[in-house]
C-alpha cells in the first residue's frame, strides 16, 4: 500500500499537540526517510517549525573539512597517517559551506537564518544569535548549553537519539574523555579541542526519559520532545554513576575505545 504524503498541517498538528508553542525554542534532528513522504519535503518541514516556534536551531556540522595528520595524541579515538585519499578530498570551511544534512541545509539557506564559525561544527539557527556567538572552537557544543539555559527543547523528528549532540554536550558536562580534531580553512589548518565522541550507543538512553520526554507518531515515524535541562540532568548523572555508559558495544570503535582506557587510568 502507497503511503499516503504527510503535509504542512500534519506537522503544525503534531508540534501542537507535544506543546510547541510560538515561544519555544527547538534543537531540531530530522528524518526524512523516517518520516516518508511529505509533500513540500525538506521546505515544509522548516517552515512548519518556524511557524510554530520562535526559535529554530539545527546542528550544521561540516565533518568533510576534517583532516587527519600522519601524527598526533595518544588515546585520541583515530588512526592516524592512513587518511591520504581523504585528507585530498577535504574542502575548505567557510559560511556558506554546505551541511550534508538536507533539513539543516535547507534552513541554512532561509534569508531569516545565522551560522555559527566552528570550522567542524557550526550550527544554524532562526532567533538565536546569542547562542550562535556563544560558540567557540574550545566549546563547540556551546549552543546546547545556551538552550538548556533557556528552557530549550530537543526535538527527533524522525530521528533517533544516535543523531541527539545535546547527549555529546552530557557527557562533556560530566567530564567524559573528548578529542582532537583538525579541519581545513582559508587560513590553514586549525586545531578543535573537545570534539565530540561515538553516538551510536545513545539509544540507551531512551528508557531513562519515560516521563520526561513527549512523544507522538507522525506517519510511520516516532517524534519526541525532550526538555535539555532535563535531558542533560539525567545523562550526566548516570554517566558519573557509570563512566561507562552511553559508550557503544562495537569492539572496533576507536572512540569509545579511548573513553573506556580514560576511565581504567581514572580508576
Amino acid at each position: 500500500m502507497r503511503n499516503e504524503q504527510l503535509s504542512y498541517r500534519d506537522l503544525i498538528t503534531v508540534f501542537r499537540a507535544l506543546g510547541m508553542r510560538r515561544t519555544s525554542r527547538v534543537l531540531v534532528h530530522a528524518s526524512l526517510p523516517a518520516l516518508g513522504p511529505i509533500a513540500g519535503g525538506a521546505d515544509t518541514i522548516v517552515g512548519a517549525l518556524l511557524s510554530t516556534c520562535e526559535t529554530v536551531m539545527m546542528p550544521s556540522f561540516t565533518e568533510q573539512s576534517m583532516l587527519t595528520p600522519v601524527i598526533g595524541p595518544p588515546e585520541n579515538g583515530l588512526a592516524y597517517g592512513g587518511e591520504d585519499e581523504s585528507n585530498q578530498a577535504a574542502e575548505f570551511y567557510h559560511p556558506e559551506l554546505p551541511t550534508p544534512d538536507v533539513v539543516a541545509e535547507r534552513l541554512r539557506q532561509d534569508r531569516r537564518a545565522a551560522r555559527s564559525m566552528h570550522p567542524l561544527y557550526s550550527f544554524v539557527a532562526v532567533n538565536a544569535d546569542e547562542a550562535l556567538q556563544s560558540q567557540t572552537l574550545d566549546d563547540p557544543l556551546a549552543p546546547v548549553g545556551w538552550l538548556a539555559d533557556f528552557d530549550g527543547d530537543v526535538l527527533l523528528l524522525g530521528a533517533n537519539h544516535k543523531d541527539n549532540v545535546a547527549l555529546h554536550y552530557a557527557e562533556q558536562a560530566a567530564g567524559r574523555k573528548q578529542f582532537i580534531r583538525w579541519a581545513l580553512t582559508p587560513e590553514g589548518v586549525v586545531v578543535c579541542p573537545n570534539c565530540p565522541g561515538c553516538s551510536e550507543g545513545f539509544p540507551a538512553i531512551s528508557e531513562r526519559l519515560a516521563g520526561v520526554a513527549r512523544r507522538a507518531r507522525l506517519g510511520a515515524a516516532r517524534i519526541e520532545l525532550i526538555p535539555v535541562r532535563d535531558l542533560i540532568h539525567i545523562a550526566v548523572g548516570w554517566v558519573r554513576q557509570d563512566p561507562r555508559s552511553l559508550l557503544c558495544e562495537q569492539p572496533g570503535c576507536p572512540r569509545c575505545r579511548a573513553v573506556r582506557a580514560s576511565v581504567r587510568a581514572a580508576l
